[in-house]
């Protein structure tokens, strides 16, 4: 199953991809240290986004999440990882979002793009009713990302997540299905 834009691409990470996935963590592990927990030192390893991947494939599988590898149209190279996990079926059908992509393609409309494809993925393929996101208040680039994408704010949940040692507030945002068919 692939995804896709005139400039990027959605497809499920597969094992082979896990070298570039660590390559790209690796170069944005500064960057990214500011939006996420404080992992073991064995997940930035081979071996550990193998994991990852495998913990993905299966959780794809049994619908519980849904993770992509965000991909260059032009040339094939991994910029990002975006997911919705937590799946929740029964009266709720609902999931949450969440992606990184490189400090470098940051700013090009990248992840805009990526949550456009995960979104009609989530309402039609999924069949999910509702997406939500949370994002910490300073984090004004992803703030923006969600608008753009039709998510409405929803309030502030304090404390709600460790990142990177420290409990941040995080503003949630959600769509719904009739939301983003209007």
């Amino acid at each position: 199953m692939i995804l896709h834009t005139d400039s990027i691409y959605l497809r499920p990470l597969q094992t082979e991809d896990a070298a570039e996935l660590l390559e790209l963590r690796l170069r944005n592990q500064e960057f990214f240290q500011l939006f996420e927990p404080i992992r073991p030192a064995s997940h930035l390893t081979l071996v550990g986004q193998q994991e990852q991947i495998t913990l993905a494939k299966q959780d794809f599988t049994n619908q519980a999440a849904f993770a992509f590898g965000v991909f260059l149209q032009e040339n094939d190279q991994m910029i990002g990882r975006i997911a919705l996990s937590n799946v929740a079926r029964g009266a709720w059908q609902n999931a949450t979002l969440g992606y990184f992509l490189d400090q470098a393609f940051n700013g090009k409309g990248y992840t805009t793009k990526a949550v456009k494809l995960a979104l009609q993925f989530a309402f039609t393929e999924a069949q999910l009713h509702r997406v939500q996101a949370g994002v910490m208040p300073h984090n004004l680039g992803s703030i923006r990302v969600l608008e753009k994408n039709g998510f409405r704010y929803e309030g502030c949940s304090l404390r709600y997540l460790q990142i990177n040692g420290a409990w941040e507030d995080h503003n949630m945002y959600a769509i719904t299905v009739e939301e983003w068919t209007k």
